[in-house]
């Protein structure tokens, strides 16, 4: 199928969609296989910010599992670190993250049961000038198996739907069948797994890595031991910096109750991989931990701390009980036009907070709103 959709036909359809065509128009105009000529151009219209290139090959699912490029150019360049000659993806997708491992490696494969995505990982990898050897079968099979001659083995499996805990049985492919069929050729093996997996649920030693990408927690991949740098680790891309978990490090994080002059955002990625102490160490700083959330981790100080190592520093404007008309009337005192509500609260209450914060505000401030406790404090980003 995908052999008769040229790139010409999915430009025109992507034309057409950023010009409201509907799904009635898209048929008349794009003929024969109209629908995946349009999935591909959504997905392409969807993936802007993902990829450096506009041109990829790819459906909307393909896309979800999709290794940002910026993720998939660090990780290449971590493997070649270790002078990684070989390597297979057994679960490939659309094959952006073996694309960047094939340009670091003498030899590369891409196995997926999945014909579609096979093809659209080998018009990928045409486009970025690689050779790979792709494979369309089971990656379990034992002629698959078999067939594969790499010293590491990449898997990035997909997630079913949100369960109450994520465990490794449940990826598809299980990283434990993988483990199981491939050990025999070689004991490196990389999994991208579910960040908010818990750790004691991954029965092999080696290093997990927790990946923060432009402030959000994006990647968990776990390397086993001869891939393994550390116990734990965190990278903050795309400014490139890393923290190693280090057990000698004299414990130094203390809690405070009350804000100081600044507030420093941690990134989710060194909270769960559970640096903080090791981030402290980094600082330098007289801070203080102030907040710990799942989506939001605070320190806080009286120095006005700017590092790549945090997602944000904050000059606190003040502190006050948390009461959206209360909060309202300062901002309108102080002259800020906008508010950010950095806060745990459901979706339909946090636009219900929002709009009284931001009734009537005129300026080109912009201030941002944390909930500590009963207390509101109102910072402005250096």
């Amino acid at each position: 199928m995908l052999a008769e959709i040229t790139e010409e036909k999915v430009r025109e359809a992507m034309e057409l969609i950023k010009r409201g065509f509907d799904e009635k128009k898209l048929r008349a105009r794009l003929g024969k296989n109209w629908e995946l000529i349009a999935e591909i151009a959504r997905a392409r219209i969807k993936a802007k910010d993902k990829f450096s290139r506009d041109d990829l090959w790819m459906d909307l699912e393909g896309l979800r599992y999709a290794t940002h490029e910026v993720v998939a150019k660090y990780r290449a360049e971590r493997l070649k670190e270790f002078g990684v000659r070989s390597i297979a993806d057994v679960s490939c997708g659309i094959g952006i993250q073996l694309i960047f491992y094939a340009m670091k490696v003498e030899k590369a494969y891409g196995i997926d049961i999945d014909p579609l995505k096979i093809e659209f990982a080998r018009r990928n990898a045409e486009k970025y000038g690689v050779e790979i050897e792709f494979i369309n079968a089971d990656s379990l099979a034992p002629e698959t198996v078999e067939k594969i001659d790499a010293e590491v083995i990449f898997s990035d499996p997909a997630r079913p739907p949100e369960m109450p805990e994520r465990r490794l049985e449940d990826l598809l492919p299980s990283p434990l069948e993988i483990y199981n069929a491939y050990k025999a050729k070689t004991d490196a093996f990389i999994f991208d797994l579910p960040p908010q997996m818990r750790r004691e649920r991954v029965p092999w030693k080696g290093e997990f890595e927790y990946v923060d990408l432009h402030g959000h927690l994006n990647r968990l991949t776990f390397y086993t031991e001869p891939l393994a740098k550390a116990e734990r680790s965190a990278v903050i891309l795309p400014a490139g910096v890393r923290l190693e978990s280090d057990p000698n490090l004299e414990k130094v994080v203390e809690w405070t109750e009350k804000p100081g002059q600044y507030l420093y955002e941690i990134p989710q990625a060194v909270d769960y991989a559970d640096l903080l102490n090791e981030l402290f160490h980094i600082l330098n700083g007289n801070a203080k931990m102030l907040l710990r959330e799942k989506r939001r981790v605070l320190a806080t100080g009286d120095e006005p701390i700017k590092s790549p190592y945090l997602k944000r520093t904050y000059s606190v404007v003040a502190v006050l009980p948390f009461h959206p008309v209360r909060i309202n009337d300062l901002l309108r005192r102080e002259g800020f036009g906008r508010a950010t509500l950095k806060m745990s609260v459901p979706q339909e209450e946090y636009w219900r907070i929002r709009r009284k914060i931001e009734a009537g505000l005129k300026g080109d401030r912009r201030a941002f709103v944390f909930k500590v406790g009963e207390k509101a404090v109102i910072a402005e980003a250096l």
